[in-house]
């Protein structure tokens, strides 16, 4: 231990020395680690939520029986089950309004509730008597109780003008979800004697009796617990574009790390060498090495973590927001960690750090003693490595072309888009050293044959940093393109999806009445526009039916993809639906099939009319005609008014109907507000995305920075001899200025080119894998001159240092480099 002490002692040394190395290796670990942590602690958050809401009265983690057709099923059917020795306890769902604001409820019968689906206290044995005594309790979430901007105790009233028990809030559930007794669930959604399902428990009361033989058995079937939820299935691929971005950024990160140490290793050659002259062995050697680097680590991974947290919680909102405007998805404002979560940081920290370090320590150990520290003897084993490298990207490309031809998921469109990447940085250096030989002969002065020349030599030890540049650049490009044509389409798409020039959502069905009354006196309102909505499991999907009136407004402005002939009339008469994109594909449902629908009036045959654009929704939608949506789900809400409007009379319009029925922001708006909430939803949507690009361009920069940093010393030898025959210090440096912004500009043309490429991938492959719709491509020539000028900045801002400490430098010192260079 003595003697590991005194080499450790010896290794850290250089590190006090060269101060600078040991901060970039250490820059490179932290923001490797904070950006991969941040990105799995969002993650972490998220599902810890959905479990909360699967594992909760009754979520997807509790079987249930349910009807066979998803009808509801007449609640005698749960006493007839008890008898018959089956746990089961009765349910009752539906959605209701409260203030504008739309909430699931659940009604629980609290005595047979299973206990392992049972989350809220206020249920179990000491809250009882409290949630069965009038006038019982509403337990909510915190989160929804600031959002109605009600108190505890408020009893407030549904869109159907019934009262509600008094409010109290319940932190264990998730939010958007309310939760009454049964009873007062069944007179809130005009369920009498019905309920929507029966959750089973695990724990039989005696021997069951075969399901057939119960009254009513035969009408039930048993839906199993499922290990994944329904949006945790929506969201997948939300989640799984996070951790692409955060192991893009880590890998990014790591080419910080691998650069720092190839210098490192360099520079303690000599070292080294004395060392095993000294009788160290050389697995002792290469032991307290791998301490060394396992110490490092660690360090970093703790500062790394810190970071990736207050970058975790800096996101939050932002993720938290796209979960809910794409999926529904209800995530807490607020971030709480699991100690797992700090190990695993830990251990990615040092994994990383060691796979960074793994190809210095085989290239240390494969070079001759002798050669060690000649950098020519380092730059022509990575000649070697270059052209297996070539070779590994055709494997790459090969495997990336399967899996788009023969996968059929989203999984094999990351791996479609991960060859890409891959593969076309391990190309790079291949393609960069041809570009410069091909310059190298086609030049005819000796100066500029040298530059040509000496880049090519210097390209090994910055290949690593331009791999870096390559993927930041592209992935840049790739994803601006995507959100740049979806924006253009998704405000295309707005127009014809808010057509009309006033929406309103009333309080209630007897508001809504007295609106419509007053507004059919008003000259200015040219068409009243009733809707509804309604939900259903189809196709083992949950899917949203959107009933709409048969107006000339949507005849002319619905976003239609395919139609056949006559698709208005045959929706108008109750026989035909529009079926959105996603849920066409997923469904893989094409014009004219025939599809059923499960409904509280039992099951409803409809043909596939058309197909529509739906973007920003996951969940899969059918249009139909209002009056048979409400004739097969009749207790839902009848509230949801679009207006068309004379546009000069809108303001005055809106500003009538608040005062005159005291309707909110969120209850009445025009369509000006509503596009431009929408484009306010969409745009931070995509902040995290942005966030994420602009922390892998950055890192790719300092990569940049730290391989010309590591270069710079072994420059010296090839720059003496120019200095001794006339070339200026100035002159030198401008030359190597050039030749570092030459290579940065070569590589981030060939990035253009690639980023298009990944913006295909991941619009007509991952896109249409995850959401279920395809974007039109299209090409922004302004956006790709921003983005190669930031790239050509980052390259010159990288550059500057080394630059100025070539300036710097005293003539004593080149003159040095003649008597040290053996």
């Amino acid at each position: 231990m003595k003697r590991a002490a005194w080499i450790l002692a010896v290794l850290l040394s250089h590190w006090r020395r060269h101060p600078l190395q040991l901060a970039t290796l250490l820059v490179g670990l932290i923001s490797a680690t904070a950006l991969w942590s941040g990105v799995q602690a969002l993650n972490q958050q998220a599902r810890v939520s959905y479990d909360r809401a699967a594992s909760a009265l009754g979520g997807a983690r509790t079987a249930t029986l349910v009807g066979r057709d998803g009808e509801l099923l007449p609640q005698q059917i749960f006493v007839e089950l008890r008898r018959a020795g089956w746990p089961v306890s009765p349910l009752v769902e539906g959605r209701i309004q409260i203030g504008g604001r739309s909430l699931r409820l659940l009604g629980v019968e609290p005595l047979s509730l299973p206990i392992e689906a049972s989350a809220a206290p206020a249920i179990g044995t000491s809250g009882l008597q409290g949630f069965l005594s009038p006038p019982g309790q509403t337990l909510i979430a915190p989160d929804t109780l600031a959002e109605l901007k009600a108190a505890v105790g408020d009893t407030p009233l549904t869109n159907n003008g019934l009262t509600m028990p008094p409010l109290t809030p319940q932190t264990e559930l998730v939010p958007g979800l309310v939760v009454v007794d049964i009873g007062v669930a069944q007179r809130l959604l005009n369920m009498p004697e019905k309920i929507s399902r029966l959750l089973l428990g695990q724990r039989d009361l005696r021997p069951r009796a075969p399901l057939a033989s119960v009254a009513g058995g035969d009408t039930l079937r048993l839906v199993e617990p499922d290990a994944e939820t329904d949006l945790e299935r929506l969201t997948d691929s939300f989640h799984l574009n996070l951790t692409a971005f955060g192991l893009l950024s880590f890998l990014v990160g790591l080419f910080i790390v691998n650069s720092a140490i190839g210098l490192a290793f360099e520079q303690r050659r000599p070292m080294l060498r004395t060392l095993r002259a000294c009788g160290v062995s050389a697995w002792q050697l290469n032991s307290v090495l791998i301490a060394e680097l396992v110490a490092l680590a660690l360090l970093a991974g703790l500062i790394g973590l810190v970071c990736g947290y207050f970058i975790a919680a800096t996101l939050l909102p932002d993720v938290a927001a796209s979960l809910r405007g794409l999926y529904g998805a209800q995530i807490p404002g607020e971030l709480t960690l699991r100690p797992q979560w700090w190990a695993a940081g830990l251990a990615i920290s040092v994994i990383g750090a060691l796979g960074a370090a793994s190809a210095s320590l085989l290239k240390a150990i494969r070079l001759p003693v002798l050669a060690a520290a000649q950098p020519y003897a380092w730059q022509q084993a990575q000649q070697t490595a270059l052209v297996v490298q070539g070779a590994l990207a055709l494997i790459v490309f090969a495997g990336g072309l399967g899996c788009l031809i023969f996968g059929d998921s989203l999984l094999a469109g990351f791996a479609v888009l991960a060859a890409i990447l891959l593969g076309a940085a391990l190309v790079l250096p291949a393609v960069l050293g041809l570009v410069l030989l091909v310059s190298e002969r086609s030049a005819r002065k000796p100066l500029t044959k040298w530059f040509w020349a000496d880049s090519r030599l210097q390209l090994s030890g910055l290949s690593l940093a331009l791999m870096a540049l390559l993927l930041a650049l592209a992935v840049n490009v790739g994803v601006g393109t995507m959100v740049q044509s979806f924006s253009t389409t998704f405000t295309g798409w707005l127009d014809g999806r808010l057509a009309a020039e006033v929406y309103l959502n009333a309080a209630s069905d007897a508001q809504a009445r007295e609106i419509k009354a007053w507004l059919a006196d008003r000259p200015e309102v040219q068409a009243l526009l009733p809707g509804s909505r309604a939900e259903a499991q189809f196709g083992g999907w949950p899917v949203e039916l959107l009933g709409f009136a048969d107006h000339v407004t949507y005849r002319q402005q619905w976003p239609l993809l395919q139609s056949s002939q006559g698709a208005w009339d045959r929706v108008a008469r109750g026989v035909a639906a529009l079926v959105s994109e996603q849920l066409a594909r997923r469904l893989k449902l094409k014009l004219g099939d025939r599809i059923e629908v499960p409904t509280p009036q039992g099951p409803w045959p409809l043909e596939v009319a058309a197909i529509y654009a739906d973007y920003g929704n996951p969940r899969g939608q059918l249009g139909v005609a209002i009056a048979p949506l409400v004739a097969h789900f009749p207790g839902i809400a009848q509230t949801r008014l679009g207006l068309r409007v004379t546009p000069a009379a809108v303001p005055a319009l809106v500003t009538a109907l608040r005062e005159k029925f005291g309707l909110d922001q969120r209850s009445l708006a025009d369509q000006a507000a509503l596009k431009a909430e929408s484009r306010k939803i969409f745009n931070r949507t995509f902040a995290v995305t942005n966030a994420l690009n602009a922390f892998t361009l950055g890192i790719a920069g300092i990569a940049l920075l730290t391989s010309l940093l590591t270069l710079s010393q072994s420059r010296l030898p090839q720059l003496a001899p120019l200095w001794a025959i006339g070339v200026t210090r100035r002159r030198l440096a401008l030359i190597e200025l050039m030749k570092t912004l030459s290579v940065a500009l070569i590589t981030s043309l060939l990035a253009l080119p690639l980023g298009l490429v990944v913006a295909w991938c991941l619009i007509a492959v991952v896109n249409v894998k995850a959401f279920g719709w395809r974007l039109p491509f299209q090409v922004f020539p302004e956006q790709l001159a921003q983005l190669l000028g930031i790239a050509m900045l980052a390259a010159l801002l990288a550059a500057l240092l080394p630059i100025l400490k070539l300036l710097r430098m005293q003539p004593a010192q080149l003159v040095k480099v003649f008597a040290d260079e053996r």
